[in-house]
């Protein structure tokens, strides 16, 4: 019998794990990585203007952000336990990219001919996605520690999950350092951010949660 279908077994005669522990590793490595990655960003930008914080785009964009953070971090506890469902915070996942498309759509289609490109390219288009990952790679790093120390079946999904939660608890760290407050911006290049940050970590997940 292969270590895998061993592991599915064992897995499957256990039923699934208590949620607590994983939340309780999860959560905390997370925001320590939050605390890591501001330090980070604010020592390659300077803070926004402390005016610009109320701003609509600046609170969309945080909430955008932390939305994918609360969603990919109750996504990697999820999958840090034998056979627990997923399907809640993949839903809150969806619900979330879909209402940033829609408002992103919107300030695209409402916006002036001659302007509608400038709200999707902004004035950091070129550096976004890139500082993005670069400012998530602490949260990340956390939230596989904290995977490794519990028993996820399915690695590479695991592994993208905590990419996902890296990604975007660092893109809201990246967001104070981060003027642009179009939504389509935001849906565009912080969206790619938190991607790239995912596919890293669905990379290291069969290298570094594998049992």
């Amino acid at each position: 019998m292969r270590t895998d279908e061993l592991i599915t077994m064992l897995a499957r005669g256990a039923g699934a794990a208590p949620r607590a522990p994983a939340a309780a590793r999860i959560a905390p490595a997370l925001l320590v990585g939050g605390v890591a990655a501001l330090a980070l960003s604010l020592s390659m930008r300077s803070a926004v203007p402390s005016l610009l914080l109320a701003e609509p785009g600046m609170l969309l964009k945080i909430g955008y952000a932390l939305a994918l953070a609360v969603g990919g971090g109750w996504l990697a506890a999820r999958l840090g336990r034998p056979l627990a469902r997923t399907a809640a915070p993949v839903r809150v996942l969806a619900a979330t990219l879909a209402l940033i498309v829609l408002l992103g759509s919107a300030v695209v289609a409402l916006a002036p001919d001659g302007q509608r490109l400038a709200q999707v390219l902004g004035e950091s288009w070129r550096t976004c996605a890139r500082d993005v990952l670069l400012v998530s790679l602490p949260a990340l790093a956390g939230a596989l520690w904290a995977l490794r120390g519990l028993a996820p079946t399915r690695p590479r999904a695991a592994g993208a999950a905590a990419g996902l939660a890296g990604g975007a608890v660092g893109a809201v760290a990246y967001a104070f350092t981060c003027p642009e407050l179009s939504a389509a911006f935001v849906a565009v290049w912080y969206t790619l951010g938190v991607g790239a940050a995912a596919a890293l970590g669905a990379l290291l997940g069969p290298r570094l949660l594998h049992w």
